[in-house]
């Protein structure tokens, strides 16, 4: 289907997290799977949008948001802006998950209380990540490696030189997507149900 890139503006912020929730299970519909759909949104893409609205692109198809690719330039200070400015925001809303969490959505709280686990040594040489999400009609149309695309000559000129992601296990799909694409998998310390991928922001994707 027929669609452009473009810069994020504050009315697609619905949109945004229209596709976030569509695409939240490993690629999949996650609406009504969590207590609110909105959770999805709030930990993944809604921070993005306030700290980082500049390095946010939006796949456009004439009438709304059907895809983005949104991220940081920083993870380091990303990480610093969330706990400073996004967290409050949120603690009115949700509230902190159990020691130890047991069900996804505690797992998924976990990730929104402590976003520190972004902050791996490993990844200090590839200082930006990513989020990226299509909804299905506008997979596998070239829609997502121009996105992608877009964002690392964003961040590249925000300074950062290597950029990094993490992929589901499950998401076998998006393995081979960015495998074609030239993203080579990095080894971490507990990497849990994700793969962390990494790529220069030089060059095209």
């Amino acid at each position: 289907m027929s669609a452009s890139i473009r810069r994020y503006r504050a009315s697609d912020h619905e949109g945004v997290y229209d596709v976030c929730v569509r695409t939240g299970a490993a690629g999949q519909d996650a609406r009504s799977r969590y207590s609110t759909d909105r959770l999805l949104g709030d930990i993944y893409a809604g921070p993005y949008l306030h700290i980082a609205p500049e390095h946010a692109y939006v796949l456009d198809n004439g009438q709304r948001a059907v895809g983005y690719v949104i991220g940081t330039p920083s993870t380091p200070d990303f990480v610093a802006a969330y706990l400073a400015d996004w967290l409050p925001r949120m603690r009115g809303t949700y509230a902190p998950p159990a020691a130890a969490p047991a069900s996804d959505e505690e797992r998924k709280l976990a990730d929104m209380f402590g976003p520190q686990h972004m902050l791996r040594p490993e990844l200090a040489p590839h200082p930006a990540h990513l989020h990226i999400n299509l909804l299905p009609d506008y997979q596998g149309a070239g829609h997502g490696r121009a996105l992608i695309s877009t964002f690392l000559a964003s961040v590249a000129a925000a300074g950062a030189r290597s950029c990094h992601l993490t992929v589901r296990t499950a998401n076998a799909g998006a393995l081979r997507f960015y495998d074609k694409l030239g993203w080579r998998p990095i080894e971490v310390a507990d990497p849990g149900p994700s793969i962390f991928l990494v790529k220069s922001t030089s060059g095209s994707t």
